[in-house]
């Protein structure tokens, strides 16, 4: 599996849903997907290519995605963690805002994933990382935020009334914050450099943020769970693992771990 073989899913993802514009709520769920939540028609399409892209490679595969679950191709092997619609209700609700996160693991962990891809579904832009040979946008090198300043906060709040009290104090020192609902393409923002701090309170699965933590520690950047804990160890599935902590370096880190503490 080489990252030239996601970027031919996310090219054929874009040119047959790349740039649809949902009218509000115009499409109803058809189902449940393996992850919890409802699967609409656009998550399903998506997925279907995607897994029929993956399956036209040959390779011994075991997929791990948000609607189907797990599925084997060829006797199972390498893991593909798939969200084939990051932001669905955002897509099912005429936001312009969601994106495609695909990650390769050589084993069961976090801390095994070798590649990572997010597509910007309605631009067509592309974030990829290889470990060890560093994270890119459009074929260009990227790097994460390198001073402390809190310029922006992105967060995910699924449980507001719950998540939102615990983030408070950090994201009141930030210069602005942004709640965009698809969370791996905010992170993928992070390792562009365009946001300094992302956070989530509420435990997340794997596929959320799979590609993202490699986009980002290959930027440069600092991934934890919320406490500074490492996520290397956390199993690669559909249960929720870990709140998450992501910054562009250390020195945020320690800053928003801090703010963090205080709200104990």
């Amino acid at each position: 599996m080489k990252i030239e073989n996601l970027r031919q899913v996310g090219k054929r993802l874009f040119s047959e849903i790349g740039k649809t514009r949902l009218r509000p709520f115009a499409s109803e769920a058809i189902g449940k997907g393996a992850g919890g939540d409802k699967t609409f028609p656009i998550d399903k399409k998506a997925e279907d290519i995607i897994i029929a892209s993956l399956e036209s490679l040959n390779e011994p595969l075991t997929i791990i995605s948000e609607e189907i679950g797990l599925k084997e191709i060829n006797g199972g092997g390498k893991k593909v963690i798939i969200d084939p619609i990051d932001g669905s209700k955002n897509a099912i609700t005429g936001i312009p805002f969601y994106c495609v996160s695909i990650a390769v693991a050589e084993g069961d962990t976090i801390g095994s994933i070798s590649h990572g891809y997010v597509m910007n579904l309605l631009t067509g832009d592309e974030f990829w990382a290889e470990k060890g040979k560093g994270a890119f946008f459009n074929g260009e090198r990227i790097y994460t935020q390198k001073d402390d300043t809190f310029y922006l906060i992105a967060y995910e709040a699924q449980n507001p009334k719950g998540d939102i009290p615990k983030m408070m104090r950090l994201l009141s020192e930030a210069w602005r914050t942004r709640c965009l609902g698809a969370m791996a393409m905010d992170i993928a923002y992070l390792a562009y450099g365009s946001v300094s701090v992302f956070i989530t309170p509420s435990p997340s699965r794997s596929f959320d943020f799979a590609a993202g933590y490699l986009l980002v520690k290959e930027a440069g950047g600092v991934f934890t769970d919320i406490d500074g804990n490492s996520i290397d160890d956390a199993e690669l599935g559909l249960k929720r693992s870990a709140p998450l902590l992501a910054t562009g370096n250390m020195q945020l880190h320690e800053k928003a771990l801090k703010l963090l503490g205080a709200m104990a």
